[in-house]
């Protein structure tokens, strides 16, 4: 099983580039845990409720790893819950990083919100761009320190998809056995 996650800031294309990638690849595909949330709760977070949206984020994430199916395509992880809790609240329990560290992931797409209008739904929070190249820099920057395999996309939606494409083509490309003579 190959694991892909979408991170990045609002806006920026994670669940189109998810859904692009589940009929170009199958698989399954985990959606963001605080949508339902909120829209279970009728309300807007606040910092009690962080760890049980990392749980509830960690329960559907983990069902779908439970199916071991070839590509598992995650449109977040952990770490939008570290750096949103962060950026709204100031703080993050500790056992959230923690947590991602302990898991495997296989590539990280990060989305730049460059080059892409913002969109409003109801949900998002973050209409300037200043603000959404500050959460990208701080997931580049988390990502980076931890070592964890990234592929950033930048560019319209049409480049995202086609880079998107092919890093999880190269990802899933059985690998050639080296022949020494």
């Amino acid at each position: 099983m190959k694991i892909v996650v979408l991170t990045g800031p609002e806006s920026s294309g994670k669940s189109a580039l998810a859904h692009a990638l589940h009929a170009r690849f199958g698989g399954v595909i985990v959606g963001e845990y605080v949508r339902h949330f909120i829209d279970t709760h009728n309300r807007d977070t606040c910092y009690a409720d962080i760890s049980a949206i990392a749980r509830g984020q960690l329960a559907w994430e983990d069902t779908a790893r439970a199916q071991r199916p070839g590509l598992l395509l995650l449109d977040t992880h952990l770490l939008s819950n570290l750096l949103w809790s962060r950026t709204l609240f100031g703080d993050c329990p500790a056992w959230i990083e923690a947590a991602l560290l302990e898991r495997h992931y296989d590539l990280h797409l990060l989305l730049s919100p460059d080059g892409v209008p913002w969109q409003g739904d109801g949900q998002r929070c973050q209409p300037q761009l200043a603000d959404r190249q500050a959460f990208f820099r701080q997931a580049r920057d988390w990502l980076e320190t931890h070592g964890k395999p990234t592929k950033i996309l930048h560019g319209d939606w049409a480049c995202r998809g086609t880079s998107a494409i092919d890093a999880v083509h190269a990802l899933l490309a059985p690998s050639t056995p080296t022949v020494h003579f």
